[in-house]
Order: structure tokens, then sequence, then C-alpha cells
């Protein structure tokens, strides 16, 4: 059955395309939105339509509420999907969508707002009795000392109103925190347009495990089990897999059972995640919930067997999805590897430029979400991810087996790409035992990256420089560094003897 004629996707690259696919086996018309930098991207080539924005920089393109409302106005689209990035967690674009009489796929606007502000999520979880860490306000100095002095040090100093890593610091002392607290704002500001920050008790050596929630507008919520996420750079994700290695099948049930019950407290419908901290007592503790599709999602569709995005369709066309807990099963193990456009041994700085050669990996099992075709340009406005590699086993040492077959038949030629990262990265002992925090690639950097540690003003460059791409200011991103002059790996892949990844 057609639920919608025409949807619109609010994005690009590799979710874009991911989104279309789906539509198109349930028999809807796709149609995209690129800037300029995008005209020639593989989500225009694969739409039905495709209308464009305007420039290339996103605050003038993929972040105007007005263009893409026209844009789906003008197509004849009957409902928009936005993916995640840019509007998908914008509450006013939500009632936006809703004041043009287009369909937003994905929760209420009233839900996205609860969420919005993690300090106010913090409010709402507690009250539905979802266990939060220890933290408090930290509007001013005086402020900041107090709330930290109450949870005791280590805390950590996070941006209300924003994620990714941006707005973060990890305080150990009172006297580090004045100069760290003015960092996190200023920081917070630039990148979210708020610079109000918060404090948190830090837990030590935690894993960063999330639980996968769906919900119908009638009421009916599941949670999906769990997605280990805890490798990280910066804050931010780069490879999970489910199941967790060290949970168990009770302490799953109960972080899925407090999430169903934070998202009924808040009307919540569609696709959802509750990130939590695990501590090593097997302690949870409330992060955030991000309200919309993650990036991550491929792995819950290998051991659920569910589309993700087939069910955020039919949720946002109103039917009745019947969801029942005891109808969500598992099987086996599933990993992802996101591929970026980045050099792991300059500090992961992104690599834009024009892919020469281009050969994804295939076979049973493995699935590659590429956004990306040889010959096509990765722009340097927009986050340098151009792939989610994800592979499926009846058990994790089978998934690991496969994932490793398949980043050594991947190929990207003509940019630096994280791909030989993944491969040390699954190679190395300790993460094939399982054993891994979020900490895990600071602690082994010279194992995984080739070299011990960045200086405190190399890392302020590279912070700045990623802010930079991330945020599409500008067209020729200034990083300070000659990624050229850099040592470069030996895993070689080009009939011009080109390096392949780093």
């Amino acid at each position: 059955m057609t639920v919608f004629r025409k949807v619109l996707i609010a994005n690009r690259g590799e979710i874009a395309v991911r989104i279309i696919r789906t539509l198109h086996e349930m028999g809807i018309g796709a149609v995209a939105v690129y800037s300029d930098a995008d005209r020639a991207a593989l989500h225009v080539r694969m739409a039905d339509q495709a209308m464009p924005l305007g420039p290339a920089a996103a605050s003038e393109s993929y972040l105007r509420i007005d263009k893409v409302i026209d844009a789906a106005k003008r197509s004849g689209a009957d409902a928009i999907h936005p993916g995640y990035g840019f509007l998908s967690e914008n509450a006013d674009f939500r009632q936006a969508c809703d004041d043009a009489g287009i369909v937003f796929i994905g929760p209420p606007a009233s839900a996205m707002r609860s969420m919005g502000s993690k300090t106010a999520a913090r409010e709402k979880m507690a009250a539905a009795g979802v266990p939060i860490t220890p933290g408090g306000s930290a509007n001013t100095v005086e402020e900041a000392l107090a709330t930290a002095e109450r949870v005791g040090y280590p805390v950590m100093l996070k941006a209300a109103m924003g994620g990714g890593g941006k707005g973060m610091r990890l305080v150990h002392h009172a006297s580090e925190l004045g100069h760290n607290l003015e960092r996190a704002q200023s920081e917070a500001l630039r990148s979210f347009g708020n610079g109000t920050v918060y404090i948190e008790k830090a837990i030590v050596n935690p894993r960063h495990v999330e639980i996968q929630v769906l919900g119908d507008q009638h009421g009916n919520i599941v949670h999906l089990f769990e997605r280990d996420c805890s490798i990280q750079r910066r804050h931010q994700k780069v490879v999970e897999e489910t199941p967790c290695p060290v949970a168990t099948p009770e302490l799953v049930a109960k972080m899925g059972e407090v999430s169903v019950r934070g998202a009924a407290a808040v009307g919540y419908f569609s696709a959802g995640t509750f990130e939590f901290l695990l501590g090593e007592d097997g302690s949870f503790y409330f992060l955030e919930m991000n309200t919309r599709l993650q990036v991550e999602h491929p792995i819950t569709e290998w051991i659920t067997g569910v589309d993700l995005v087939r069910e955020m369709v039919l949720v946002a066309a109103g039917e009745n999805r019947g969801y029942r807990q005891e109808d969500i099963t598992r099987r086996g193990a599933a990993i992802e590897c996101r591929v970026y456009a980045e050099d792991p041994q300059t500090g992961f700085l992104p690599s834009p430029g024009t892919i020469e050669a281009l050969r994804s990996p295939n076979g049973a099992w493995v699935r590659d979400d590429g956004g990306y075709y040889a010959g096509a340009e990765v722009p340097s406005h927009y986050d340098p991810q151009i792939a989610k590699l994800s592979v499926w086993g009846p058990t994790r040492e089978q998934a690991l087996r496969r994932m490793r077959r398949a980043l050594s038949e991947y190929v990207v030629t003509g940019i630096r790409t994280n791909l030989a990262f993944h491969q040390k990265l699954l190679d190395h002992p300790e993460f094939q035992k399982g054993k891994y925090d979020t900490g895990f690639i600071d602690r082994f950097r010279a194992e995984l990256l080739g070299y011990a540690n960045l200086d405190s003003h190399d890392e302020e460059r590279i912070a700045a420089a990623i802010a930079l791409a991330v945020h599409h200011e500008s067209r020729e991103p200034k990083f300070g560094f000659d990624a050229s002059a850099t040592a470069v790996s030996p895993w070689v892949h080009h009939h011009r003897a080109r390096t392949l990844g780093s």
C-alpha cells in the first residue's frame, strides 16, 4: 500500500541515498534537495526529482527552513524525511511542516522540544524514573564551582543545546574549572547559537550504550535492543556494535524498559534513541535522547530485521503498527564502521577532494551505505562521512571476521580516509576481546594512529578545523596543517601508487 505519493528528503549524502532506497521499495517517489556543491551528488542522481536550495554553505541551503518547505511545496511532496543532522531535531522545522500541511516523518514538535535541551531533558527523565548522572547548572564560575563541589570531581562540562562533542570539557580539579567553562561556553555559542553549559559527574572508564526505541501514534512503544557506541574520537562515534560485549540480557532489558518509559513520558512516536553511560559496575545513567534516526541504525536493522526508515514512514502516515515488545527478537551480532574522508594521522582532519577510484565491498551479510561514486567531489562544507559499512554474523567473532574481510576489499583513492585506522582497530587484541570504553582510541593512540599524543596547541587547531568543516562556514578550509608532510599508511591500493587511507 502506498501511504504517500512523494516524499522529500531534507538531507544529503549517504543518508539521503539510504532513505531513497526504502522509498522506492515502498513505491513512493523520492525528491532530493541539493546545494550548489551537491549538484552532481549521488542522492540527486538517484532521486525521481531534485530541487535546488542555493549556495554551498549549509546556512544558506540545507539549514534554511523556508527554502526546504518551498522546495517541498513546489515539488508536490506529501511528506518530508529529515534524515539526521541539519534540521532533523529542529522543532521549529517540524512546526513549519505542520503549518504548511506537509507531514513530517519523525516525532512531534512537543517531544523534540522536551528533549532538545539537555538540561530540560534530564529533569523530564528524572521525573519519569530514568537514572541520570548527578549534575547541575554552570551559568557562572561560582555556580559551576558549587555544582562541581556537590557532585565531586572529575566533572564534565556540556553544552545544553548541542552534541557531537562540541562544548564539552573534562575537568579534574577546581583550578581548571574557570578556564574550561569559558572555553566550553564559547564553543557552545559558536556551534549551536546558545552558550548555556551544565555540569555532569564524569563516570570513570564508561561505555557509551544506547537503546533504540520505536513508537506509533497510537501509544505502542517498544525498544529494539542496544548498541555499543564507545569507540569514539573527540566524543564522536566511529565504530558501533550490537550486542554490547559486556551487557547481560537482564541489563539490556532494564535499559530498554526505562527508555520506553522515558519515551512515553514525552508523548514520543517514530524512531528515537536513548543514550546512556554504562559504568564498570553495571550502573547506567541517561545522557540524552536523539529525536531522530541514528547513523548507526543499520546494525539494529541487521539483528532485528526491522527497516527503521520504512517504520518511520508508516508511523508518520498514522498507521497503527501494534508494536509489542514480545514480538521484537534479535539474532546474531552486527558491527558498523563509519567511513570518513579524514586523515587519522593528522588528528582526524577532514580530507575533502575528488574520489578518483571507489570499490565498495560486498558479499553475504555485508552492507555499504554510501553516498558517493568514483569521480564525485567530497565537499569541504559538510560532515566528511562518505559511507557507513556494516556487517552481520551469527556470532561476534564471525561478524568481526566479516568486517575485517570487508575492510580489506574497500578501495577509495584520491582522498585520505580512515579505512586503515578501522583495520588497525579491529585487529587490536583488546577490541577483539570486547575490552574497551570511550577512552580506547586515546589510550592506544600510538598503536592505532602512529603517534603518542598531540600537544594542546595542535588539539585546539584540530578542533577549530573540524568545527569549520562541519559547520560549513568556509568554502576553503584553513586547517593549518600540511597533510602531505605527514606519515602515511603502508596499506596501499592505487594503480598510480597514491596512498589509500591513513
